[in-house]
């Protein structure tokens, strides 16, 4: 009998599930809480939980994990150098912490406009290789000729030793502007991914398990590990794509809408007739159009951990916090501190300026900090810390900067009242120290009206009323969501009404039953397993790669001679249309076998298929303006076991 193992690591919990493989039944399941700095102690410690017995026989581990998501969400990625090639507007400002343009770049046929500055790239590299983790590299149609990004890339390699990621590598999609800012999270993304990975083949390892390892992608394909710790980026919503083909099999449904609440964000999407939708332009997240495939959802910075905090009303995050019942367990004297903060005046409240807000160390080292990060770190240390302990340490209030900064580099950890303190308050969810949420809730209470239990109801109504939004935004895409956010908000007596069922995954996921049932007119479902949804999806999830190949004439003068073809390869010049398709149809397969072999998969077990789409405008009779050629390779994760 074989096994299969699904590990999904959460801002909050690390899930894993056994399934059998013969009929994907689960066998035992466990949660524990992420541990950070190192993921690995959370991992190991689900791990733990589980039945030895059945783990000798796993011959899979697929793993997903939201943490990539949150980084982005929460604003907490590491810090990036990016470079522009090319003479082109940036609409915006784009996410990197350092950014230069350089000359350089291509046009749509792939033809150097201008020779790239080496020069300025190099002094650029060399001024940021103790300030940034990883560079950021793009270059205008550098999906028509990735000359300049490939050059930029083996320099800054060679002078700092840092990841370089490439627009090219990620998308083949135009859209230079988008590209640069996938390239941007991307590099943000890669020393946390990194150290998931780590942590993930290390475990396997030492506890000798002749296992191939796959990680859930973002559109619901799997992808090896080895090309996951290349493209972090294509994993930023693979916690969420485990959610909602989780969600299907505990379910039974092949149509549902998914709610998965998690510790640090809620995520929302639909799934019909078995198949997820995709978000075709890229996926957005944090308010970044990206040009990532990616299964089509919403995420929103509204979970279990969320920082609930007071000015002039009560505030849901975005930021994720170590709940006050948790830090009570790990702080013998937390309690006693949380109890003798002092009230701050309604003036001073801003978000670090909370009855309930503490700081503590994470061991994580800083990068280069700064004076003043120095001297913060002087204070804080390996016991929970509020700004009142820290002003009477150095006479003076901490920068929001500076903290932000350190919090950023999760060199300090926040402590602070969340959704899950409220729950143990109500009585709903008691995992940890009810008496520290207790604490926490009478303090916030007193900026309010209310009592200790109506301000936790309060919160309890607010979380699930972001969620009724999350869900109702996400179907009525583009149809006005002030309306519905004032519909939620304002007791009026009309209700939504969801014509598929809605299943809901997560921890204390029950407790909100109510409250969304109120809100919304659906039949919703919490499955038996809900609590470990995302670890099922990871294991369910296909093998899928995707190529698209592109071909043009190369002058529209004479549309019907010399055709460029553009693949993720690089660019390839044909005298004849079909010596182009000819081309293109035999290297899309080759580029599908390639990548999927690195899956450990014999030919035979690999099915690829082809679609064609034509540009051909009205009236006109040549060969097609464009054609662009999309190559799908599919296989199971079962079929990676002998």
């Amino acid at each position: 009998m074989q096994y299969s193992l699904g590990i999904d690591a959460g801002g909050t919990y690390t899930d894993a599930v056994i399934l059998r493989d013969s009929d994907s039944k689960i066998l035992d399941a466990s949660k524990a809480i992420t541990t950070y700095p190192n993921l690995m102690t959370g991992i190991r410690n689900a791990i733990n939980k589980l039945n030895p017995e059945y783990l000798k026989e796993v011959k899979l581990v697929s793993v997903s994990t939201t943490l990539s998501t949150n980084t982005i969400l929460e604003r907490t990625g590491y810090p990036v150098g990016l470079i522009l090639v090319g003479d082109y507007t940036v609409p915006r400002e784009l996410p990197a912490d350092y950014t230069i343009t350089v000359k350089g770049g291509h046009d749509n046929n792939g033809d150097e406009l201008q020779p790239l500055d080496i020069a300025a790239v190099e002094q650029f590299a060399i001024s940021l290789k103790n300030k940034v983790s990883a560079f950021a590299v793009s270059s205008y149609f550098s999906i028509r000729n990735p000359e300049h990004e490939i050059k930029i890339k083996e320099v800054i390699l060679k002078l700092t030793g840092h990841p370089v990621v490439c627009g090219h590598e990620l998308s083949q999609e135009l859209g230079a502007y988008e590209r640069a800012a996938t390239a941007v999270l991307n590099a943000q993304l890669i020393p946390i991914t990194y150290q998931f990975i780590h942590s993930i083949m290390t475990e396997i390892k030492e506890r000798s398990l002749d296992a191939k390892v796959l990680m859930l992608k973002c559109d619901g394909s799997v992808i090896d590990i080895k090309g996951a710790k290349l493209r972090p980026i294509e994993t930023i919503f693979s916690g969420p794509a485990a959610s909602i083909i989780g969600a299907s099999h505990l379910s039974g449904l092949n149509t549902c809408a998914v709610i998965d609440v998690g510790g640090t964000s809620t995520d929302v999407s639909i799934i019909k007739n078995g198949e997820p939708e995709l978000c075709e332009k890229g996926a957005i997240v944090g308010g970044w159009q990206t040009r990532v495939k990616a299964i089509k959802m919403e995420s929103s910075a509204n979970g279990g951990d969320s920082h609930i905090w007071f000015k002039k009303c009560i505030r849901v995050g975005p930021r994720r916090v170590m709940p006050l019942c948790f830090a009570a367990v790990n702080y013998p004297n937390f309690k006693e501190k949380l109890e003798k903060n002092p009230i701050p005046l309604r003036t001073m409240l801003n978000e670090h300026i909370q009855p309930t807000k503490f700081f503590v160390r994470t061991g994580t080292a800083p990068l280069n900090p700064t004076e003043s990060e120095q001297k913060l770190l002087e204070v804080i240390g390996d016991e929970p810390l509020s700004i009142h302990d820290i002003l009477n340490k150095t006479k003076r209030f901490p920068s929001p900067e500076v903290l932000d900064s350190l919090l950023n580099q999760r060199v300090i950890q926040a402590i602070g009242f969340t959704p899950t303190d409220a729950l143990h308050v109500l009585g709903e969810y008691t995992e940890w120290d009810v008496g520290a949420a207790q604490i926490g809730a009478k303090k916030l209470s007193r900026f309010t009206q209310l009592g200790a239990i109506a301000f936790c109801k309060k919160v309890k109504q607010q979380v699930a009323k972001n969620m009724a939004y999350s869900l109702i935004s996400f179907i009525m895409e583009g149809r006005g969501k002030d309306g519905i956010k004032m519909m939620l908000e304002k007791d009026v007596p009309i209700q939504y009404k969801v014509n598929v069922p809605i299943v809901l995954l997560g921890g204390p996921v029950k407790a909100y039953y109510g409250e969304l049932k109120s809100l919304i007119d659906a039949e919703i479902i919490v499955p038996e397993q809900a609590r470990v949804g995302n670890a099922v999806g990871a294991l369910v999830g296909k093998g899928i790669k995707r190529i698209e190949i592109t071909i043009r004439p190369s002058s529209m003068e004479n549309p019907d001679q010399n055709f460029l073809v553009f693949t993720p390869a690089g660019r390839k010049k044909f005298e004849h249309y079909r010596a182009a398709m000819e081309y293109s149809q035999k290297a899309g397969e080759e580029l599908i076998l390639d990548s999927m072999k690195d899956f450990g998969l014999p030919e035979n077990l690999i099915r690829i298929g082809t679609s064609i789409e034509y540009l051909v405008p009205p009236g006109w009779k040549q060969t097609p303006m464009e054609t662009k050629m999309t190559f799908v390779g599919i296989c199971t994760p079962g079929a990676l076991i002998d």
